[in-house]
């Protein structure tokens, strides 16, 4: 898929919030700096209904949102981590046990001990603000997901 602006990263994001089975899906998000991870992510939240501000999980690692209708979402940036052992001892695996939704940014960081997610985008800045986004559904739920878009 090729975002050309801004405006389609929105359309994206408000295509998979229309779709009940994100509610309990993982997302990794994979591209270099600036690429446009958390503008999705950002995106994204806003369609489900977060309010206020939306901040970027670089240095908390983790921002956790709940929504009035029960739904819970975990926004993740592993870029700082240096192993996968940080993913575990930051008690992580008790959060992916739980229901909701997980967005994963710089996943490849504790790629080791992260379960398989049901969605993995790839995104890859072009000239003028474009962006290449490739979809890799790895789960039935993925695919679905997939298919939605």
């Amino acid at each position: 898929m090729r975002w050309p602006d801004e405006a389609a990263c929105e359309a994206t994001a408000r295509a998979l919030a229309a779709q009940p089975l994100l509610r309990d899906a993982f997302i990794e998000l994979h591209g270099p700096l600036g690429a446009g991870k958390t503008t999705l992510v950002r995106h994204l939240l806003r369609a489900l209904g977060v309010q206020g501000r939306i901040k970027s999980p670089t240095y908390a690692v983790l921002e956790p949102y709940e929504l009035a209708d029960g739904l819970a979402i975990s926004h993740f940036d592993f870029y700082r981590f240096e192993d996968a052992a940080e993913w575990s001892d930051a008690g992580f695996r008790d959060v992916f046990a739980q229901p909701g939704l997980k967005l994963a940014e710089w996943p490849e960081k504790v790629a080791a001990a992260l379960p398989p997610p049901d969605l993995r985008l790839e995104l890859e800045p072009q000239e003028d603000d474009q962006r290449t986004v490739t979809f890799q559904a790895l789960t039935p739920r993925g695919l679905a997901l997939l298919q939605a878009l």
